[in-house]
């Protein structure tokens, strides 16, 4: 039985340390074109051994579980991509990986947490994704999340006969404003932000 971590926790759902037990959870979930038509993962054939060695690579970086409060149940996985500490930006990538869970909130619950990491543990000052044109409702989740259209790459993806345009989005951090961070520094020293 695995002993689950809660490093940032919101209202119904945490970020947790990547755990290896799940590796066959997360092979499942690259390996369901639906999972991951809307990803850059989508023409990935990846099986235990090769996600056994992906994981593993994601734990040296800051890449969290997504699990539920309640049950400790994995949803999906959220974390950054090539962290530049130099420039102060990072890449946010994002997968919930059990349909169950799609289009009630965790998406967005799990984005403000790691943008309070990001921002507030970090220390970074940007954070940017990528996109496709066709994801509508990723990007109407990114514009909640406060992210705003940077930029795009015309007609970057073609799939299924069409071609598609890659839309960069991003948000800064005077623009994101605490959900877990500040509450927590508020309560154990009486000061927070200002």
């Amino acid at each position: 039985m695995a002993e689950f971590y809660k490093k940032i926790i919101g209202e119904r759902c945490y970020l947790s340390p990547i755990s290896m037990e799940d590796v066959p959870k997360y092979t499942n979930w690259l390996n369901d074109f639906e999972v991951v038509m809307s990803t850059t993962l989508y023409s990935r054939i990846v099986d235990v051994e090769a996600e056994s060695e992906a994981l593993a690579e994601l734990k040296k970086g800051y890449h969290f579980a997504i699990r539920l409060n309640q049950t400790n149940e994995l949803i999906g996985n959220i974390g950054l991509n090539d962290v530049d500490f130099l420039n102060r930006n990072a890449e946010l990538g994002i997968i919930i990986g059990n349909k169950t869970y799609w289009k009630q909130g965790y998406g967005k619950e799990s984005i403000e947490l790691l943008l309070d990491f990001t921002f507030n543990i970090l220390n970074m000052k940007n954070v940017y994704l990528k996109v496709f044109e066709f994801n509508a409702p990723g990007i109407k989740l990114y514009e909640k999340t406060g992210f705003k259209m940077a930029g795009r790459l015309r007609k970057a993806l073609e799939i299924n006969g069409n071609r598609y345009d890659l839309i960069f989005m991003d948000i800064l951090a005077e623009e994101y404003r605490s959900v877990y961070v500040d509450k927590v520094f508020t309560k154990r020293f009486g000061v927070g932000k200002e």
